[in-house]
């Protein structure tokens, strides 16, 4: 990681045993064969998004693990890679939710340099093989980022999409912060609720009674370069 302003409250982690373990793992695996995202790509969404601007979290689970998908933000994938099927269904519920226009593109970086901290609880992934790098310490690590997040005065919304993202809601400091919780947007689940959960709406308007500017969830024409 390079100095930002998560550095300081993060460096504790860094001299822990489980981080020099999960070091040496995905080295090792580097020397193996592709892992993604890209080295340099690893941390991308606390350094697009510095703690002291957080004003929303969207939990995914691992990285994409195709070739040129992930980029270091959840749900997000850089252009020319069209958005993947759960990508597709949160641009469908954010159209329908407050009529924002579907992007020809999945990059979500926008989002991230205004304040929603797009981040992954697993942080790297072997090549086409999912969950590959699970309960390998980048759990314990994300954890801290929720809890560090949790421990600001300034309310943020958690949005927890799916089952394993909702396990994470005893990171939270539920009376000060604000929850959002729905069914996965992956096609296998998105039927059973996501659709129709208007979480843009809802957590714009949370923020705004909480006295917080809301999200502008448009996302422009083009990619970022």
């Amino acid at each position: 990681m390079t100095t930002t302003d998560w550095n300081p409250v993060l460096r504790g982690e860094f001299a822990k045993p489980y981080w020099q373990e999960l070091q040496r793992f995905v080295h090792d695996e580097r020397t193996k064969g592709p892992v993604y995202p890209p080295h340099d790509e690893v941390f991308a969404a606390l350094h697009l998004t510095p703690l002291a601007s957080v004003r929303c979290v969207i939990l995914g689970q691992d990285p994409y693990h195709g070739p040129g998908q992930a980029h270091g933000l959840c749900f997000s994938v850089k252009a020319p890679t069209p958005p993947p099927p759960s990508l597709v269904n949160v641009f469908k519920e954010l159209h329908d939710d407050l009529g924002v226009a579907i992007p020809g593109h999945g990059d979500l970086t926008a989002w991230a340099r205004q304040g929603v901290l797009l981040l992954n609880t697993t942080l790297t992934v072997r090549a086409h093989q999912a969950a590959s790098h699970q309960r390998r310490g980048w759990e314990t690590f994300t954890d801290e980022v929720i809890r560090t997040v949790s421990a600001r005065p300034d309310p943020v919304a958690f949005v927890l999409w799916g089952a394993a993202a909702r396990r994470k809601t005893d990171l939270i400091d539920t009376d000060r912060h604000i929850v959002v919780t729905a069914p996965h947007p992956s096609p296998l689940s998105a039927h059973r609720g996501f659709f129709g959960s208007k979480p843009f709406s809802t957590i714009n308007a949370r923020l705004e009674a909480a006295g917080t500017a809301p999200v502008d969830w448009s996302l422009p024409a083009e990619p970022e370069p």
